[in-house]
């Protein structure tokens, strides 16, 4: 009789633990849509969902490990929209080896496809004037810019990750 209400106790025990496991999961969703996209990051390591390094993630849809500044370490990726935010720590401008220099917002937002980071804001680059990026391409050895104009550099420029200069205006 002991083992069979032990088992009994066990079963409901399971089933309780795992509805309110369930109820929690469901209180840091509507948590993390009210405190928004910069503390997403930290709610799904709370709900257990491991995220790669931006680095090795950009690497994965082609993309230079060094596009972003070196303090850009969290970000959110939709599998279902294909929308990546990336966050930094505050807006700044990062200088790559072949003199380009990008300004990034805090957040920075895009479609992302392998090779192709599209519908781009909250990311600048210097042509004659600060010209807003809406889309970043890559091909082989080039890494491609659409900011009004299309303007491609060569893609070594951005494999190195780089630290960002605190900039006052974005």
């Amino acid at each position: 009789m002991d083992q069979i209400m032990g088992k009994v106790g066990g079963y409901w025990f399971n089933q309780k633990a795992g509805k309110e496991m369930n109820n929690f999961g469901d209180d840091m969703n509507s948590i993390s849509s009210s405190i928004g996209d910069g503390a997403k990051w930290m709610v799904n390591k709370i709900k257990g969902k491991m995220q790669k390094p931006l680095p090795e993630f950009l690497k994965e849809y082609d993309l230079p490990v060094g596009l972003f500044p070196q303090d850009a370490t969290n970000y959110e990726f939709s599998e279902e929209t294909k929308k990546l935010a990336v966050f930094i720590a505050s807006a700044c401008e990062v200088s790559y080896r072949d003199s380009s220099v990008l300004r990034f917002n805090a957040t920075v937002t895009g479609h992302l496809e392998k090779g192709k980071l599209s519908e781009i804001e909250g990311l600048k680059t210097k042509i004659l004037i600060w010209t807003t990026v809406t889309a970043v391409r890559t091909e082989a050895t080039k890494v491609h810019f659409a900011a009004g104009m299309n303007k491609s550099r060569n893609r070594d420029a951005y494999e190195v990750v780089r630290d960002g200069s605190v900039i006052d205006k974005f």
